[in-house]
């Protein structure tokens, strides 16, 4: 049923950047929003905090061979969704840590690339609304992508050496938190449906039963679309860091309303 208050999100950066824990996470995440913004005009970035080394149930399989595998399944789907390109921060699957080095690492990616926005978790999910826990290794990014982009990225005084080095302090203006149980905004895929499936079909060392998959997948996007009368949504909780004047002011209040449902 379309929620009268709500209406498909319009807003468009010029770059933005995807910061995720494993290869797959994009894809099951913001890969519809992703090819649609890219289509419109704008340039992604995706960076996986790790390769996906222990993103198996054989305990005998090298996990050196299967980070080399996630890795090129990760750039096949990244050329479907078409982003400029993929960042692998080669950190353990599994036991990833929102500690100095991996912010350092983050912040050097967002300093480099200069998104506008970032599309990340929301590190607040433990358990999913309806059941299931939030990945431990998903919570570590999520909140490490949060604390570079604020206030990491943005302060020169944080890791100075960047600056000297060429990089100089960024400000991203956006969060977009996805697999959120609060979400406030929702983007119309109603055209990159297909191609978010097709990214998802590129991770074949994980999708035993793909055709389920993809049934799931596409009946939460009409879910989500259903809330702004189109096909296919996906949806986030949107954080305003840096409000440009020319823009008009969000509802803060229509989106809690929203998220209050």
């Amino acid at each position: 049923m379309t929620d009268e208050t709500a209406s498909p999100h319009s807003w468009l950066p010029r770059r933005f950047m995807v910061i995720v824990g494993h290869p797959d996470d994009a894809d099951f995440g913001p890969a519809g929003a992703a090819s649609a913004w890219i289509g419109a005009g704008a340039e992604g970035w995706l960076v996986c905090c790790t390769s996906g080394d222990a993103g198996g149930e054989d305990p005998a399989a090298n996990p050196f061979e299967l980070a080399r595998a996630r890795e090129e399944e990760q750039r096949l789907a990244a050329a479907i969704v078409g982003y400029k390109g993929v960042t692998f921060l080669h950190q353990p699957d599994g036991n990833l840590a929102n500690d100095l080095p991996l912010r350092e690492m983050l912040v050097r990616e967002i300093r480099t690339f200069k998104p506008d926005a970032v599309f990340a978790g929301d590190p607040e999910v433990v358990i999913h609304v309806g059941g299931g826990i939030n990945h431990t290794d998903h919570r570590a990014a999520a909140m490490a992508a949060v604390d570079a982009v604020y206030p990491a990225a943005r302060n020169p005084m944080v890791f100075p050496w960047l600056h000297r080095q060429g990089l100089p302090a960024h400000r991203v203006r956006r969060l977009y938190l996805m697999w959120s149980n609060q979400p406030d905004v929702w983007i119309d895929v109603t055209t990159t449906v297909d191609r978010k499936i097709e990214a998802l079909r590129a991770h074949a060392s994980q999708l035993h039963d793909p055709e389920a998959v993809f049934a799931r997948v596409r009946g939460r996007l009409a879910e989500q679309g259903a809330r702004i009368g189109v096909a296919a949504a996906e949806a986030y909780r949107l954080v305003v860091i840096d409000q440009d004047p020319a823009e008009p002011q969000e509802s803060s209040e229509v989106r809690e309303e929203l998220a209050a449902e």
